[in-house]
């Protein structure tokens, strides 16, 4: 899904990857993530400086390739007819701060933006937990939308973490990855688990993993589980 080099004003390029992201923000409805036009999948096109967003505002049903804008790593526009997510420059500086990020979801899912909105880190209370996250799910600064403000708060939040999620304060939830895919599987988790805790509290306090459990845990998922 790399598709063709390209230039300041081409229509087009790298359709196979903006097919591919397109298709991708059905999960996110499908899990129930995202309410109206809220939310955004991107992409890193491998080998470029450049990523692919979902188009501000598009509704759901009606996204095509052509819902997907390709943009440079400063946010600028290079090919598309639909303005990008407003949440474009805190992607761009993910990608320019993290190399290692070749995808990024951003939702404001229930019971995550529940815990997001209280300021409140998630607790890795379930083995699902030390899994996918290696340890409790973190909380970044408030920060406005519509600048790289964001993108900086998910930085150094994320930086040396091994968390892929994080909580951006009375904002949604923000998860990167190694590919698109992998982040949304992150963001459909995060969720998951926000309301598991979430009803563990309403019964009584939730019983903490030690943290040579949760160290063990996460290396057997990432390295064990799963076909190779």
């Amino acid at each position: 899904m790399t598709g063709q080099p390209s230039t300041p004003g081409e229509r087009g390029t790298h359709r196979e990857l903006r097919e591919h992201v397109a298709a991708l923000h059905a999960e996110l409805t499908r899990y129930q993530l995202v309410t109206w036009t809220a939310g955004n999948v991107s992409a890193r096109v491998p080998g470029e400086n450049l990523f692919v967003i979902k188009g501000s505002g598009v509704v759901y049903d009606e996204l095509t390739w052509e819902g997907i804008t390709v943009c440079d790593l400063d946010g600028g526009v290079v090919d598309g007819v639909r303005a990008p997510s407003s949440d474009t420059a805190a992607h761009a500086y993910v990608y320019r701060s993290m190399p290692e990020v070749h995808g990024q979801v951003h939702t404001h899912s229930p019971y995550a933006a529940a815990w997001a909105a209280r300021g409140e880190e998630i607790p890795c209370v379930l083995t699902a937990m030390a899994d996918e996250f290696g340890g409790p799910i973190p909380v970044g600064p408030f920060a406005l939308i519509g600048d790289d403000s964001i993108g900086q708060g998910v930085v150094t939040t994320l930086k040396g973490s091994r968390s892929p999620a994080v909580l951006m304060q009375n904002h949604g939830v923000f998860t990167i990855g190694p590919s698109a895919k992998a982040a949304v599987k992150a963001a459909v988790m995060t969720e998951d688990v926000a309301r598991t805790v979430h009803l563990s509290r309403q019964l009584g306090k939730p019983t903490p993993i030690a943290q040579a459990d949760i160290d063990s845990l996460y290396a057997r998922y990432q390295n064990v589980y799963g076909q190779r």
